[in-house]
């Protein structure tokens, strides 16, 4: 039996041991249509199709992967396998990745605090299949430690990453230092998978079974007590990430090298300086090196330009990178609400590793510069191919984008699991109000192709 076919395989064994049949049902049923294709005019992308993942309770997905896994689902359906998407070779089939599953926030004191209402859900690597308007599950793995345990998808550090609490914050939770925050993903020849993780923040070596083989995370992280290797290859200058905005674009170029994307700007020299700047950066990494070989940056377009209902910089994004052939990258740009897909070419002109922009000491920093390219850095030049926001029927916080064709991607969105932030969030039972966003693939056509 092959590797990839572990999660299928206890799929069909629900069957045989008496899962209830809703369960199964929501595996195979038809999700809800979101519409007919859209009518665009001439030259502008257009919705060629669009499908929806039915309703899977949360706790039998995770249980039947790890028995025991979950203790009390509170009601979540399976959701957040919208953090990216990448092609499974046969048409329609598709590897999607969670994010450290369902969480929200409420404030207490004037403060914020960060739930957890199933803290026990490991993040896993699903395959779906897209036939018609329906999305279904076809194989799930869990990732799991170097002896087998679930990684959960908790915070790491106290002091750098936000405190955990129960899903009423009136208990806390503990840290873990297995905990991931995964984002991208591909798959390697080899059968393995590569994922990026937001708390180092990292990137993942992942066997085909789910096994962390490695966690590649900043020089002086010095994250202790994980069951699995760690290993300090990425920069230092990526300590300085906000919080909950590390890596969440990840591409693999034809040659094998990978390209990881930080979410948002790193906060250099401080916290108000990162919200306010547009320039995140892009880091190449050798797996055969185990080394970042290079450093780019990118700059973002101005908040507005992104989304015009917008106007606070720092709810600008790097959401998703794709391989186009070559050294070409297609980048998404976007807030919660719109987006903007660019093509750039990565040169070695355009390389900063190691440059005076790498040390916390530089002033101005990167981040800081109103115009990098008139103070010498040699920002990557980019080229708009779609404006998502002018898009009509495509839903919000599209994370994940594939090239299935020259002129065809699929997207696919975040429905964090539908949850919402606030005390409404759960009801007087501690059940999920769900929210009714749907995990969404579109399919969308662009007129020119790439």
């Amino acid at each position: 039996m092959s590797p990839h076919d572990t999660g299928k395989s206890r799929l069909r064994r629900c069957l045989a041991v008496g899962v209830p049949i809703a369960v199964i049902a929501a595996v195979t049923a038809s999700g809800t249509a979101t519409g007919a294709p859209s009518h665009a005019r001439d030259g502008e992308p257009r919705i060629t199709g669009a499908a929806t993942l039915g309703d899977i309770p949360l706790g039998a997905f995770s249980n039947d992967l790890l028995p025991g896994t979950v203790s009390d689902d509170r009601g979540v359906k399976l959701g957040g396998i919208g953090s990216d998407i990448y092609p499974a070779g046969r048409e329609g089939e598709f590897w999607t990745v969670t994010d450290r599953g369902p969480n929200g926030q409420i404030t207490v004191d004037g403060t914020k605090r960060r739930t957890f209402p199933v803290p026990g859900f490991d993040p896993a690597i699903v395959k779906i299949r897209v036939t018609g308007r329906t999305v279904k599950v076809i194989d799930a793995i869990p990732l799991t430690t170097r002896s087998g345990k679930p990684v959960t998808g908790l915070p790491n550090q106290p002091g750098r990453d936000e405190a955990p609490y129960s899903y009423d914050t009136k208990t806390a939770l503990t840290y873990d230092a297995n905990g991931v925050d995964t984002e991208g993903i591909v798959r390697a020849k080899d059968g393995s998978f590569w994922l990026v993780d937001e708390y180092g923040p990292s990137l993942l070596h992942v066997s085909a079974r789910g096994k962390v083989l490695s966690r590649y995370v900043p020089k002086g992280l010095n994250l202790k007590g994980a069951d699995y290797p760690v290993v300090e290859a990425l920069p230092g200058v990526l300590l300085n990430r906000k919080i909950n905005r590390g890596f969440e674009g990840l591409a693999q170029l034809p040659g094998g090298d990978l390209v990881l994307a930080v979410q948002s700007p790193l906060s250099l020299p401080d916290k108000s300086a990162g919200e306010a700047s547009l320039t995140t950066r892009l880091f190449r990494f050798s797996p055969r090196k185990q080394a970042v070989t290079a450093e780019y940056a990118y700059r973002i377009d101005p908040v507005n330009v992104v989304d015009p209902s917008e106007d606070d910089p720092s709810e600008l994004k790097i959401s998703s990178l794709v391989a186009l052939g070559g050294e070409r990258l297609l980048v998404e740009e976007r807030t919660d609400k719109a987006a903007r897909l660019q093509v750039v070419e990565l040169n070695r002109r355009s390389d900063i590793l190691g440059e005076r922009w790498d040390k916390e000491t530089t002033s101005p920093s990167l981040e800081q510069l109103t115009d990098p390219s008139a103070a010498g850095v040699p920002v990557l030049r980019k080229k708009l191919v779609a404006d998502l926001g002018k898009v009509q029927g495509l839903p919000g916080k599209i994370e994940g984008v594939a090239r299935v064709r020259h002129d065809t991607l699929v997207l696919i969105n975040d429905n964090d699991f539908g949850m919402t932030d606030g005390n409404g969030a759960f009801d007087a039972n501690g059940r999920l109000i769900d929210s009714g966003i749907r995990t969404t693939v579109t399919y969308l056509r662009l007129p020119h192709g790439i």
